[in-house]
């Protein structure tokens, strides 16, 4: 690695300490190489100095300075492709494109597909990112995620440089998103804004959310229905005020409406009876808009999936306004 490199912190290694995650990622690296890089304000985090017991956070941004090729290569490795496999899904996502210029790759992420990968589990976007290259020069980098099971607008940077801005823009909310969901039962009101800290509940049985007050950190969710179904379902637009791991899921099951398909937070309550109506997760991340460092901003829009496509059919739901957020602070 003969560049300075940005590498953003995942759910999966959120509350470690940053001298555990190099060794994690870059185990080749000592212990007392790591601390003079961090006396002399060559890690960052954030863009800040910051020591080895640091407790990480899903989303900040870690600079890594060139580290010299026996360490970079230390590196741990990506999951070897397996070709029959992945090429079918990089053909996919090639087709999935919504938007691609020099900074920016937008695609329409399918439901079921993992963005990073975990325990067992080697097919996921990151893995197929040099099937996304296209006329660039750079492997795509990912700037932020989504859950496996929503689909809809992910964002990759092409370039070093534009993962730079995009970090910062995610970090400091300056990306607008609006995502699109389906809930067993009406929000009530038809319009608000949900404000409860989340905190990750222990065990090792998969990644899994609460409500907690106490030790929680803030989250911020605003919603509004769009279209309704008597008391039995709703066409609901949501906005994420700040970023947190299945945010919108639990703020949604938290006022006693969980999102269609949502097993795993609503439990049955989240399932409803219909011939032909996805059991599968109704949430789509519909939109994001993004300002350049250049002042111009660009939006991308993302076509329902068809299960949800089917679902809006079923319902008979009728299309939002265009400011559905109207009125909310």
């Amino acid at each position: 690695m003969s560049a300075v490199e940005t590498r953003l912190v995942t759910a999966e290694d959120a509350e470690t300490r940053l001298d555990r995650w190099f060794r994690k990622h870059f185990p080749a690296l000592s212990h007392g190489r790591l601390e003079k890089l961090l006396r002399t304000g060559q890690v960052r985090v954030d863009g800040k100095r910051v020591k080895a017991s640091q407790r990480l956070e899903e989303g900040q941004a870690i600079r890594v300075p060139p580290l010299g090729d026996a360490e970079a290569q230390a590196t741990a490795p990506r999951p070897p492709l397996n070709r029959r496999v992945d090429e079918k899904l990089a053909a996919a996502l090639r087709d999935a494109v919504l938007h691609r210029d020099p900074e920016l790759l937008v695609i329409n992420k399918p439901a079921g597909l993992a963005v990073q990968g975990g325990t067992n589990m080697t097919v996921h976007v990151d893995a197929l990112l040099d099937a996304l290259v296209f006329d660039g020069t750079e492997r795509p980098r990912l700037v932020h995620r989504l859950d496996k099971d929503t689909s809809g607008v992910l964002v990759l940077a092409r370039t070093a440089k534009a993962a730079r801005w995009l970090t910062a823009a995610f970090r400091e909310k300056d990306a607008e998103k609006l995502y699109w969901a389906v809930t067993a039962g009406v929000p009530k009101p038809y319009q608000g804004r949900v404000d409860l800290a989340l905190a990750k509940l222990p065990g090792k049985r998969g990644e899994k959310m609460d409500v907690d007050e106490d030790e929680g950190r803030r989250a911020i969710s605003d919603y509004a229905v769009i279209d309704a179904v008597g008391k039995q379902a709703a066409f609901v637009a949501l906005r994420p005020v700040t970023g947190r791991t299945h945010q919108l899921r639990v703020h949604m099951q938290a006022i006693g409406t969980p999102i269609l398909g949502d097993g795993k937070y609503g439990g049955a309550a989240a399932l409803l009876a219909g011939d032909g109506l996805s059991r599968k997760l109704h949430l789509h991340a519909r939109r994001i808009t993004l300002l350049r460092p250049n002042g111009k901003s660009v939006s991308i829009t993302a076509p329902l999936p068809p299960h949800m496509a089917q679902s809006w059919e079923f319902f008979g739901f009728s299309q939002p306004k265009d400011s559905p957020f109207e009125g909310l602070e």
